[in-house]
């Protein structure tokens, strides 16, 4: 998006914030996004899906006194802006007051010209077209079905892109915009196992850059060996003992631990972290930031959805819970300062929320942590949803290996493993060296030194 699209966003949230104020609110803020999007999906060497869409938007939070409204749209012609923007007034003469509303503090937003290039966006990645798109899928699902003759069917390989702008108006002064691009492969092989079940693996690679993916051929090998590994899968007596997860099945646990040092989460009480700052909540090897600075990686953002200066920051050191994440409002009720980890959603709503939240890597490779491993469970994937955010139990289905002498010896389904996440995070005994950044919630291998395993009896 060339830099005087972002400066016609800005244009119009010129517009709307000034017929909010002149409609009698005290503090108008307005965000405005516009992109496009292609999806190419690819099964057995046919193209069988492509979409492509672009997309304008705005949302708006009014102000007045205690009471707070907003509101969104899509339509930004005169009349619809008109329009988008009475609605918010009248909403807001609904609204009920508040005593935390307001702002942020206009002391603390940030000068948006002097904001780090975090290098978001990607010219090549956003100009892919359908054609360039479905080659990638192509190639990377035939690598797939060729890497074996036990891959007997596909779901197909998919490339996605998405490009495009955000900008922030605020009535306190703040205005800035950027850019941002994000593209992904993924290829799900299937084969058949000898009870003829069928056995789906799957593998991808996603960047903001695009000469950062990994090719289509390694994305459709690795799938195709993902898969292939399952087969002959069986459950296994229930026990207990150690777990390892693999990056991506550690990334849902981190993601469930973010959940609960929002700091919306602890002023309603909904998390069983409330009044634990401070305390140890994770064993000393667990390190945990929330970093949009990190140039090219998915979340990264020059400033809050507030317009505060985005920061790093430290959530737990030495599994110590050092601060929780909070936006103005949050922060307000819980009175302490915004840790800028302002999310505003496409109405302009404002909560806390992550950028880049990462568990810090360890120095084991996931290959050590998997030798220094006698016997447990390597888990690759998880299903359902068993998490109690309050108390902090946790049981999910599960997938993987059984590990035999440090070595992964058959793969492993229909288990479940539980152990309440506070007793889970401080039984971590070991953090691997392999931390990549395809998602924006993201960690290394991991392994919890003890939990209980449901299989069969």
């Amino acid at each position: 998006m060339a830099d005087h699209k972002l400066e016609g966003l800005l244009e119009i949230g010129d517009r709307v914030v000034a017929r909010a104020r002149a409609g009698g609110a005290t503090v108008a803020e307005c965000m405005l996004r516009s992109g496009a999007e292609l999806s190419a999906r690819v099964r057995l060497g046919e193209p069988e899906l492509v979409e492509e869409a672009g997309h304008r938007s705005a949302g708006l939070r009014v102000m007045r006194g205690q009471r707070v409204a907003s509101t969104s749209t899509s339509d930004l012609t005169e009349h619809g802006l008109g329009r988008f923007v009475s609605d918010a007034l009248e909403l807001l003469d609904l609204a009920q007051e508040d005593p935390f509303a307001g702002p942020a503090d206009p002391a603390l937003l940030t000068d948006p010209t002097t904001a780090p290039d975090l290098e978001l966006f990607d010219p090549a990645g956003g100009s892919v077209d359908a054609a360039t798109a479905i080659s990638l899928a192509t190639r990377g699902e035939k690598a797939a079905r060729e890497a074996d003759v036990r891959i007997t069917n596909s779901e197909g390989g998919t490339f996605s892109r998405t490009a495009g702008g955000v900008a922030l108006v605020l009535s306190s002064g703040f205005r800035a915009a950027y850019r941002g691009s994000y593209q992904s492969l993924s290829v799900v092989p299937i084969a058949d196992d000898a009870d003829k079940k069928k056995r789906r693996g799957f593998h991808w690679t996603a960047k903001r850059w695009l000469a950062e993916l990994d090719t289509p051929e390694k994305v459709g090998a690795e799938a195709a060996r993902r898969t292939l590994a399952k087969l002959g899968a069986r459950s296994v007596a229930t026990c207990e003992v150690p777990v390892v997860f693999d990056p991506d099945a550690a990334r849902s646990l981190l993601g469930m631990l973010a959940g609960c040092i929002m700091g919306g989460a602890i002023w309603r009480k909904s998390s069983y972290l409330v009044d634990r700052e401070g305390t140890e909540i994770a064993s000393r090897i667990v390190n945990v930031v929330d970093d949009p600075l990190i140039p090219r990686a998915p979340g990264s953002r020059p400033y809050d959805g507030e317009g505060l200066a985005s920061r790093r920051n430290l959530v737990v050191e030495g599994g110590v819970l050092r601060t929780y994440l909070c936006d103005s409002y949050s922060a307000r009720k819980l009175s302490r300062a915004s840790t800028g980890s302002a999310s505003r959603g496409g109405g302009a709503g404002v909560g806390s929320g992550t950028s880049n939240f990462l568990l810090l890597p360890g120095t084991d490779s996931p290959e050590a942590i998997l030798k220094g491993t006698p016997r447990g469970l390597y888990v690759t994937d998880m299903m359902g949803f068993g998490f109690n955010a309050v108390t902090g139990d946790f049981s999910r289905g599960a997938s993987g290996f059984w590990i035999e002498d440090g070595e992964l010896a058959f793969p492993v389904s229909e288990v479940t493993i539980s152990l309440n996440v506070d007793e889970l995070w401080k039984r971590v005994d070991a953090v691997g060296s392999d931390l990549d950044l395809r998602t924006s919630t993201a960690s290394p291998t991991l392994r919890v030194g003890r939990m209980t395993v449901a299989g069969s009896s």
